[in-house]
C-alpha cells in the first residue's frame, strides 16, 4: 500500500538558539591549564627555542552579525619561553615569562558533506606583562623580538586550528544517529496499534546569524509523515546521509497522515446489522427479496459487496463501489456502487427488475463505516504529544494541529484504511549546549 505523495511532503521546523555564554562554557571546559609545550631545542629545524603556554583566564567569545557572521575569541595566555644560543660550541640560554591576550576571528560553516569548516585569522594581541631577560643583573625588554616570533608563527597556529577542527569534529556521525532516531516508528496509540512514522528525505539549514549574543539558525527536516496501523514497522538503519542544503528560509508547514483502520470482518458486521433481515419490494410488490448475509472485501481500488438474497431471487450477488472518507459523517462511504459484470449479466437474463430498481442506490446511501472516533482519538493523542514535550535536555517539542483534510480510503488484503491529513506546525527548539 502506497500512501505517500509529493504533495504531502512536510517540514519539521527546528529553530536552534545557543547563547554565547554556552559557547564560552563549552570551550573553556575543553581548554584548561597547559595547552601547548615544546620541551626541546632540537625540533623545528633545531630552532633552539622551548616554550610552554597556559590558559591564564577564561576564553572570551563574542560574535558579530551582518554579512560576515564572525566569532571573535580573546585567549588570555601565560607564556614561558627559553631561548638558546651556541657560542664557541657552548649553549647559552635565557628564559622569560610573560602574559598576553591573543585575538582570533573565525568564520564557521558546515559543508554539504557535513564536514565542519572554519576560516580563522589572527586579529593581533595585547601585552599584559612584557617579556624581559636578565642581563648583568638587569631586566632587559625583548618585546619586539618575541613579538616578531609570535607574528611569524600566528599564521601556522591559525592554519593548524582550522585543520584540527575539520579533523576532530565529527558532525556527520552525530547527525546520522539523530537521522536514524527520527526514522524510528513512535507509538502514539496502543489501543489502535498506531505508529507515527517520519520518512526524512532532506536536511535544510539557514545560515548562522547572531542576535543579542545568541547564535540562531533554523534546521528543517523535510520528509513524509504518516501513521501506520498494526505491528511496529521494521525500519532498517540508514548508513548514509543526504547532503546538507543551505537555504535562506525553512518552511514550517507540517502534514501527517492519520490512518483509521476498519477490518473487512468488522465492516461486514456493521453492514450486516444495518441490512441483514431487511426486505425490498419491486414493481409494486410483484417481487420481493430479503438480504440473508453480507460479506466485504477489497479488489484493487474497489470494495466488493457480496450479498446473500432469498425471495424472488435466491443466491449471491456482487456489487462494487469506490470507498471514500466523508468528512461530514466522519465515516467511510461508497460511491459509484454498481453490480459486478457477472452479476449484471445474470440479472439481465433472469431478474432485470432488480437492475432497474433502487437496491444498489439504497446500499450506497446507507452502507457507512464510522471511523471518526479513531481519527478524533489519534488527533487528540498527537496534539498532546506536541505540547511542550521535552524529548531531551534542552530540546523541547511544540506543535499545533490546525486542520484536518480528507485524503482517500486505501484497501489492503484485510482492511480499509481511511486516511485524513492533519495540517499544522511543529517546532523542535534546541536551547543551549548540553
Amino acid at each position: 500500500m502506497e500512501v505517500r505523495d509529493e504533495k504531502y511532503l512536510s517540514t519539521v521546523n527546528v529553530p536552534v538558539s545557543i547563547s554565547m555564554k554556552d559557547v564560552e562554557r563549552q570551550i573553556n571546559a575543553q581548554i584548561n591549564g597547559l595547552i601547548y609545550e615544546d620541551n626541546t631545542f632540537e625540533d623545528n629545524n633545531q630552532d633552539n627555542f622551548m616554550v610552554k603556554v597556559w590558559k591564564r583566564q577564561p576564553i572570551l567569545v563574542t560574535a558579530t552579525g551582518g554579512a560576515d557572521s564572525l566569532f571573535h575569541f580573546t585567549v588570555p595566555l601565560k607564556i614561558w619561553a627559553k631561548a638558546g644560543v651556541k657560542v664557541l660550541g657552548f649553549m647559552q640560554t635565557q628564559e622569560t615569562q610573560f602574559e598576553m591576550d591573543l585575538r582570533f576571528s573565525t568564520r564557521f560553516s558546515i559543508d554539504p558533506d557535513w564536514a565542519v569548516s572554519t576560516q580563522t585569522k589572527a586579529d593581533g594581541y595585547d601585552w599584559i606583562t612584557k617579556p624581559t631577560i636578565k642581563l648583568a643583573g638587569f631586566n632587559v625588554p625583548v618585546t619586539s623580538l618575541v613579538g616578531k616570533m609570535i607574528d611569524k608563527n600566528l599564521g601556522t597556529v591559525t592554519q593548524t586550528l582550522d585543520q584540527q577542527v575539520r579533523k576532530q569534529i565529527d558532525l556527520k556521525s552525530q547527525v546520522l544517529k539523530a537521522w536514524n532516531l527520527i526514522r524510528e516508528p513512535y507509538l502514539i496509540s496502543e489501543q489502535y496499534r498506531t505508529w507515527l512514522m517520519v520518512v526524512p528525505k532532506r536536511i535544510l539549514i539557514t545560515p548562522l546569524r547572531f542576535d543579542n549574543n545568541v547564535i540562531r539558525s533554523t534546521i528543517g527536516i523535510e520528509g513524509y509523515t504518516l501513521t501506520n496501523v498494526g505491528a511496529k514497522p521494521d525500519v532498517k538503519p540508514a548508513v548514509a546521509l543526504p547532503n546538507l542544503v543551505v537555504v535562506p528560509q525553512v518552511k514550517d508547514d507540517f502534514r501527517i497522515g492519520l490512518l483509521s483502520e476498519a477490518s473487512y470482518e468488522e465492516a461486514a458486521k456493521l453492514a450486516g446489522q444495518e441490512f441483514v433481515g431487511k426486505s425490498f419490494s419491486f414493481k409494486d410488490g410483484a417481487y420481493t427479496i430479503t438480504i440473508t448475509d453480507i460479506d466485504l472485501y477489497g479488489q484493487n481500488d474497489n470494495l466488493i459487496i457480496k450479498a446473500g438474497l432469498k425471495g424472488s431471487v435466491t443466491g449471491d450477488i456482487y456489487l462494487r463501489g469506490r470507498p471514500y472518507y466523508d468528512p461530514a459523517t466522519k465515516s467511510v462511504s461508497l460511491k459509484e456502487l454498481v453490480y459486478d459484470l457477472e452479476t449484471k449479466s445474470l440479472l439481465q437474463r433472469a431478474a432485470s427488475w432488480l437492475l432497474q430498481g433502487t437496491f444498489a442506490k439504497t446500499l450506497e446511501k446507507n452502507l457507512t463505516i464510522p471511523v471518526g472516533s479513531q481519527i478524533d482519538e489519534m488527533q487528540k493523542t498527537l496534539q498532546l504529544k506536541l505540547q511542550n514535550n521535552q524529548i531531551a535536555k534542552g530540546v523541547v517539542l511544540n506543535g499545533k494541529i490546525d486542520e484536518i483534510r480528507p485524503d482517500q480510503v486505501y484497501l489492503t488484503s484485510s482492511a480499509l484504511l481511511a486516511v485524513v491529513y492533519a495540517k499544522g506546525r511543529v517546532d523542535v527548539k534546541v536551547d543551549g549546549l548540553q
